[in-house]
């Protein structure tokens, strides 16, 4: 994995770095737990563990770029500003989410903040986001798309194919591929021939870069070495952030498939906990910020539910409005 030297940064833009890592955190905490109690009714694939890759991607871009999600996709969505309330009723498929209900954690999308939207088939999001940096160029907008998918996702032959068209034409995309080692239940090394999926990028003339995906600061740092060549009509870059998926694949996922002892190593690498450890380490900002901020979160979390709970479920007359075709 590339070691790469993050530039310095303030005292307000770590605390804040760890406020979102925090919040992604927590966010899905309490939902798991909501959906074990019932109050959520549909699936939950949660990203626990690897909070500091949507932290320092989303950290990395302008409110004017744009992110497309996939089925983990809670943190990339919270990273890049989604109200809290309106995610959380989302889940809830209450009226006042950001689907209105409809979409669910798998669908969740809110264009004021750049979320062309979730997408629960695997790769699904590449051509779409291949497609929007194509409008971006045409419109001459300066924007930059990042995709976020995973290793199994790689695989996928729309992957290639938006990795080639984007780097022939030159487009403004980020491929973020958070490798978290499995596909569903399947290790990466039964699913794909060579560990580091970024060598793939020299097929397709593009840059591609292996980093440490529990390190945020190194995530920042190699986001805003793409972000600047997207921008300034370089092209695309192949982003793999090495991570882990602590949780199962769907929240309930036994998870009998990974090996004795993994997990516990990896938990040692928890992003929040490395992140935490920087922090109030020797010459750092202390614990007293850090615990002012989980406090603050722990408030908007609460916040969220009791509005999730409160929020109406759309009405019945509403079933047939934004369908297109009707049998």
């Amino acid at each position: 994995m590339s070691a790469i030297a993050p530039a310095p940064l303030s005292r307000e833009r770590l605390l804040e770095l760890y406020r979102v890592m925090a919040t992604i955190r927590r966010f899905e905490e309490v939902a798991c737990q909501l959906l074990v109690d019932g109050k959520i009714t549909a699936g939950l694939h949660a990203s626990i563990g690897q909070e500091a890759v949507a932290t320092g991607v989303c950290g990395g871009l302008e409110l004017r770029d744009l992110i497309l999600s996939n089925h983990r996709g809670h943190g990339h969505c919270i990273a890049k500003g989604v109200d809290l309330r309106a995610m959380m009723a989302e889940l809830m498929g209450k009226a006042s989410g950001t689907n209105r209900g409809r979409g669910g954690s798998m669908h969740i999308a809110d264009s004021a903040q750049g979320i062309l939207g979730a997408n629960g088939i695997v790769g699904g999001g590449i051509p779409i986001a291949v497609g929007a940096a194509y409008a971006c160029r045409v419109r001459q907008s300066d924007q930059v798309v990042a995709c976020f998918f995973g290793d199994g996702a790689a695989n996928e032959g729309v992957c290639h194919e938006g990795m080639n068209l984007a780097s022939l034409w030159k487009l403004p995309v980020l491929f973020v591929c958070e490798h978290n080692q499995y596909a569903e239940h399947t290790p990466q090394n039964v699913h794909a021939a060579v560990p580091d999926l970024a060598v793939r990028a020299a097929g397709y003339a593009m840059p591609g870069v292996t980093v440490d995906g529990n390190d945020v600061l190194a995530v920042l740092s190699a986001v805003g070495t793409a972000v600047k060549l997207a921008r300034s009509g370089g092209g695309p870059t192949f982003l793999e952030f090495k991570t882990y998926r602590i949780r199962g694949h769907f929240e309930g996922d036994p998870q009998r498939y990974k090996p004795a002892g993994e997990q516990d190593r990896w938990k040692e690498r928890d992003p929040l906990k490395l992140f935490t450890e920087y922090l109030t380490g020797p010459g750092g900002l202390g614990q007293p910020p850090l615990e002012a901020i989980k406090q603050d979160v722990e408030n908007a979390i609460r916040e969220a539910v009791a509005f999730a709970e409160a929020a109406p479920l759309p009405a019945l007359d509403e079933v047939t409005a934004n369908v297109y075709a009707e049998s």
